[in-house]
């Protein structure tokens, strides 16, 4: 089934040769933009209004990954001209990964369990290390990165604390809650297109 089909409502577009794969079980929401070389993973879901532009480089989202409501993710191209030439940077973001509303992600790596709060900006060659939390409203800078299980906020992002185990717990049920509720999504949207042409 062709993309436009199974996610009514989003924008999912080739560029130069590279088209988004998608996952037969991931959920893409109406109103989400998704372009070029983007691969997402089994049960991921894109919500309303997101925007993943692989257009210079790619972007994956992990199995079970949620990306929230109106995110940005993009990437940093190559540039062979510059006095140091970069490969540029590709943004990847593990499983079991929560990205909370009206993030940016920018050629950033968010490890599996990853959590970038609402909000918050990760900007080129940062990094997110498994189960870190970088906070709600923060900016990690160019080539930061934030150690497994820690928190970090602020403006430039800095360490607060380590997570203990009830904290990781909280981001794999939010992980888990966003499956169960992409399913539901599906279900609602199916239900009113199927109303829309009777």
């Amino acid at each position: 089934m062709r993309s436009e089909h199974r996610f009514p409502g989003a924008t999912i577009l080739p560029f130069e040769g590279k088209v988004p794969q998608i996952h037969e079980t991931a959920f893409i929401a109406p109103g989400a933009r998704i372009i070029g070389d983007v691969t997402v993973g089994p049960n991921a879901s894109i919500w309303y209004n997101c925007v993943l532009r692989g257009d210079i480089h790619r972007i994956v989202v992990g199995a079970r990954s949620n990306v929230q409501d109106g995110t940005v993710i993009h990437v940093e191209g190559p540039r062979p001209e510059a006095s140091v030439p970069t490969d540029g940077l590709p943004t990847l973001i593990g499983e079991d990964c929560v990205i909370g509303h009206m993030a940016i992600v920018h050629g950033a790596t968010v490890e599996d369990g990853g959590f970038v709060g609402m909000g918050a900006v990760a900007m080129d060659d940062s990094r997110i290390g498994p189960g870190a939390m970088l906070g709600a409203g923060a900016l990690l800078s160019p080539g930061k990165a934030i150690p497994a299980g820690e928190i970090w906020v602020g403006r430039p992002a800095k360490f607060l604390r380590t997570q203990d185990a009830s904290q990781i717990a909280k981001i794999r049920f939010q992980t888990e809650r966003y499956c169960r509720l992409a399913e539901r999504h599906l279900a609602e949207l199916r239900r009113n297109d199927g109303a829309s042409e009777s």
